[in-house]
């Protein structure tokens, strides 16, 4: 059977596209040649309906409420798998047995420590700057600690600087952390697991012992298996255009977590506590809140719940919700704050209002009341969600090399003036 093919017809011409096929029976009209034919490009504001690449990493049915790494349904991995497992996968296309998911994980944990220079780094920064704006900051500067392995042609460069990422991280995003709150840099712990660790770098001091709980060590590692990767997002499609300069990895993926900083990206989960604080301080029930943001005459909206791309449930909040309770029931956390995301959960899966609009609690939700729980503060709610995504940036970063993709350059339609004459300053 021949290849099938759609039509353009653009005046007198007529022209045949391919029609491409993926695994999962998604199509797309190639239309790669349209401008060597006809001299036209397409216009698609936000790239909503093109698609920049393709990809054999992560699979989404938004309908159906599917999320698959690498062929893997997001509910098998998350019931079977640790994180770095999952990161492995994603990098390497693979499941890992178990010698090697050992030797992956000793090398990440041996190349947890920063350079002691990175000290003057965080001390030359204000005390309230974004950890985002560090983050960000530091993983950049890594290339300045270690040009022996910045070549992105060069495999064995590559997986050095891909162990050094994954590792060091979760120490950058916590020292961060640290600096803005005054208190020492804790050394990292290399007989803990990878969110054991980030959580001692987080919260332990040289005070006292510091014993990670396994209750909120499974929950926080979750979350990360869950953001491991999101197919063609924002961040992700930042890291693969700066990436299709060759520009080395780390200033690839210090672009990514620029772009996951932004609000209408990364911040989704701050944005919920932002909604639970703004109820407290009114003094209002769940139930109120929810009737003002059912109210074509209020502008009260339910954070947290619906999502762009799931159009009936989101399938990594099913995962993480028994996780949420199990944190909040292990810590016994009496706070307003919880109590009233508890509410809104009951009443918003019982209302028929936000039933019938699909705008079900999705991960973001959870994932502020987690971090919420075990006292992580707002600012570094999106840095934890960059250590999550890391790998699946990595394997996007990889995958774009892998298909020697040509360097990225959109092409605009121009709408501003035609030629101008350009009179003497005086003369203006």
């Amino acid at each position: 059977m021949p290849p099938e093919k759609a039509e353009l017809r653009y005046g007198e011409q007529v022209i045949e596209l391919p029609v491409i096929e993926g695994s999962q029976s998604e199509r797309a009209v190639d239309i790669s040649n349209l401008r060597a034919e006809t001299g036209l490009v397409t216009l698609d504001p936000g790239y909503a309906n093109t698609g920049s690449c393709e990809s054999n990493i992560t699979f989404i049915d938004g309908e159906q409420g599917i999320l698959h790494y690498r062929g893997y349904p997001i509910e098998a991995l998350a019931e079977h798998c640790g994180f770095l497992e999952v990161s492995y996968l994603l990098v390497n296309g693979r499941l890992p047995n178990r010698a090697e998911l050992d030797e992956f994980t000793h090398s990440i944990r041996n190349h947890t420590m920063i350079h002691e220079d990175f000290r003057l780094f965080f001390r030359a920064l204000p005390k309230d700057a974004h950890p985002m704006a560090a983050c960000s900051a530091m993983v950049s500067a890594l290339a300045t600690f270690y040009p022996d392995s910045l070549d992105p042609r060069d495999p064995t460069e590559v997986e050095i600087s891909i162990h050094r990422l994954l590792a060091k991280l979760p120490t950058i995003a916590a020292y961060a952390y640290k600096h803005s709150i005054g208190q020492p840099f804790m050394y990292p712990e290399n007989s803990l697991s990878y969110v054991g660790n980030f959580l001692r770098l987080m919260f332990a001091t040289p005070c006292e012992d510091f014993v990670v709980d396994p209750v909120v060590e499974k929950a926080v590692d979750l979350l990360l298996i869950l953001h491991a990767d999101h197919e063609q997002n924002c961040s992700t499609s930042t890291v693969r255009i700066v990436g299709s300069s060759h520009v080395n990895l780390f200033a690839a993926i210090s672009a990514g977590i620029n772009a996951l900083w932004g609000p209408r990206h990364g911040g989704a989960n701050q944005e919920v506590i932002a909604m639970l604080r703004a109820i407290a301080d009114e003094g209002l029930t769940g139930r109120e809140f929810v009737e003002r943001a059912k109210s074509r005459d209020d502008t009260s909206r339910l954070m947290g719940f619906g999502h762009r791309v799931y159009k009936n449930f989101d399938p990594r909040a099913k995962i993480i919700k028994k996780a949420a309770f199990d944190v909040l029931e292990r810590l016994g956390i009496h706070s307003r704050l919880l109590e009233i995301a508890v509410e809104l959960e009951e009443l918003a899966l019982k209302d028929d209002y936000f039933i019938k609009r699909n705008l079900y609690p999705n991960v973001d939700f959870y994932s502020g009341v987690i971090y919420t729980a075990i006292g992580t503060p707002e600012n570094m709610f999106t840095p934890n969600f960059a250590i999550g995504r890391l790998p699946g940036w990595i394997a996007q970063w990889l995958e774009m090399h892998e298909h020697r993709h040509k360097i990225g350059r959109p092409r605009q339609i121009y709408t501003g003036a035609t030629q101008r004459a350009v009179t003497k300053i005086d003369e203006r």
